[in-house]
């Protein structure tokens, strides 16, 4: 039996003017919800749809306690995460199909 992972990601809008923060177990069918406006809130509001950073972990524990750390986190340290992993700001998920 494979073990569970779980997605911490951050997205952001067409202007990468606004970060949104999350954690799911499953991030293609997440990103899905997010680009389809079915999960109403912040991302929604924001049109937050494009994946430009992720880390994955075999514990939600984990994965939530890394959240919660992002999140208190300013935004310089957002962008220095996302630069890290994706200096072009590519979206991650454009080839996944959504």
């Amino acid at each position: 039996m494979s073990a569970r992972q779980y997605y911490v990601y951050i997205l952001t809008n067409q202007g990468n003017s606004v970060l949104y923060t999350g954690v799911t177990n499953d991030l293609e069918r997440r990103l899905y919800e997010h680009a389809n406006g079915l999960t109403p809130g912040f991302a929604s509001k924001y049109r937050c749809h494009r994946l430009v950073y992720f880390e994955a972990t075999e514990s939600v524990d984990s994965a939530i306690a890394r959240e919660k750390q992002i999140k208190a986190g300013s935004r310089a340290k957002k962008l220095a995460l996302v630069e890290a992993m994706n200096p072009g700001w590519r979206d991650l998920a454009e080839d996944w199909g959504r």
